[in-house]
């Protein structure tokens, strides 16, 4: 399967290729910029400075939360943590983390916190409740922390990598919490490498329960999780097809 591709629309990404994905720096300072994020179905985009979300206020969480992960930033600074906090940039107001009280799920991160242990800063803004969804205590400790660990091997090895992650609550009849936010059925993960104008791509669809199953074994295409969430996860790439050869 081919992982090679062109940007499909040069004038948009040459327009956006200046426009650093990483808030006060600059596209030369990264692979990747602001064309690389999703589509939004909700049209509410926020940013914060090591990563990008799109908000559903429907389910009271990101329907994705996009960032980067740089080999330099594999740090281990064991940072206190800190308590979760709604997400002042979120217009609608993002969930308060007292629905997952005694709900029986975890406050599972999107944007992990120990992806961002290179600055206090960065870790912190990951305790905001944008950046959490319901997840099953033996899912998050489990396969989900498994798959984060293989991410970081990534960043190792390719140096500087793009990730979107999160939960698909759409087809959920479980909610918690007086703002009923929706238990998603199912996690995915997409990580994308360049080299050159090369792009390869492994996209994973988990479903949130306890699996002792190889992480391969969820690897699934990008079309996959497209249709299930109706975004379009690369908008200006042609042709990337995603591939457990990664």
């Amino acid at each position: 399967m081919s992982c090679k591709n062109e940007i499909s629309d040069n004038k948009i990404i040459g327009d956006n290729e200046s426009v650093a994905f990483v808030e006060n720096s600059t596209g030369k300072d990264s692979l990747f910029t602001v064309a690389y994020l999703p589509t939004s179905t909700t049209k509410q985009i926020i940013k914060h400075q090591y990563y990008t979300l799109s908000y559903n206020e429907k389910f009271e969480q990101a329907e994705w939360v996009a960032y980067e992960l740089k080999k330099e930033y594999l740090k281990n600074h064991d940072y206190k943590r800190p308590y979760f906090v709604e997400d002042p940039k979120v217009k609608t107001g993002s969930a308060d983390w007292r629905n997952y009280k005694k709900s029986g799920y975890d406050k599972g991160h999107l944007c992990p916190a120990g992806d961002m242990e290179f600055n206090k800063s960065a870790y912190n803004d990951t305790f905001y409740t944008s950046n959490i969804s319901p997840q099953k205590k033996e899912f998050n400790a489990g396969i989900w922390n498994r798959l984060e660990q293989k991410t970081r091997n990534w960043a190792e090895k390719y140096n500087d990598i793009y990730i979107v992650t999160g939960g698909i609550p759409k087809d959920s009849d479980k909610k918690i919490g007086t703002e009923k936010v929706a238990v998603p059925k199912y996690f995915y993960k997409i990580i994308l490498s360049k080299t050159g104008k090369e792009h390869k791509v492994i996209a994973f669809l988990v479903p949130n329960e306890e699996s002792d199953k190889s992480i391969y074994d969820f690897a699934v295409s990008i079309e996959t999780l497209e249709k299930m969430t109706g975004i379009d996860f690369f908008p200006n790439l042609k042709n990337l097809k995603s591939s457990k050869d990664f």
